[in-house]
């Protein structure tokens, strides 16, 4: 991972039940951007961090194109709608437990507003045992319920923006 002053960083949790953290590169102390890094955390803390595998790192705008954005532009092709890129992490966990499988997805997304949701699947007594179709299942179960938070977040968000009721489709 390298990273430049001023990119964000977005930490997994280590275990299910923790929180997401993120924070601000203020320093790169190794060679060629390489960690570890010093960053400030939202909530205020500054730490150093050699950052794991659960670890998203969202670029800062370099200097040139802000000030490039900033300035008013007159040429028509410049009035393009402005791309941008975000990349969103869904973190799976699997438990085991003879018959049974669990597991619990939490979405790494920017912001880092946690989300998580859970799906189980039980393997038959009549069924050949095959632990990789307990695990989709469970998994795909998991996946579906943190869809509908997802699309019930959307809703919610809409409806404070325009302050009516929002339906979205989910087709």
């Amino acid at each position: 991972m390298r990273a430049h002053v001023g990119d964000r960083i977005v930490l997994a949790a280590e275990h299910v039940d923790e929180p997401t953290r993120d924070g601000e590169v203020l320093e790169v102390r190794g060679a060629d951007g390489g960690p570890p890094f010093v960053v400030r955390w939202a909530d205020g803390h500054t730490g150093l961090i050699y950052p794991g595998p659960g670890a998203v790192l969202h670029l800062g705008v370099p200097d040139e194109e802000k000030a490039a954005t900033a300035a008013p532009s007159t040429h028509p092709a410049e009035h393009a709608p402005t791309q941008h890129v975000r990349e969103w992490q869904v973190r799976v966990s699997l438990l085991e437990s003879g018959d049974d499988t669990k597991a619990t997805v939490v979405l790494v997304a920017d912001p880092p507003d946690r989300l998580s949701a859970k799906g189980a699947s039980h393997r038959s007594s009549d069924d050949q045992a095959s632990r990789h179709i307990g695990d989709e299942i469970a998994v795909a179960r998991a996946l579906r319920h943190l869809a509908d938070q997802l699309i019930v977040e959307a809703e919610h968000d809409i409806e404070q923006r325009t302050g009516e009721e929002a339906h979205v489709r989910t087709t």
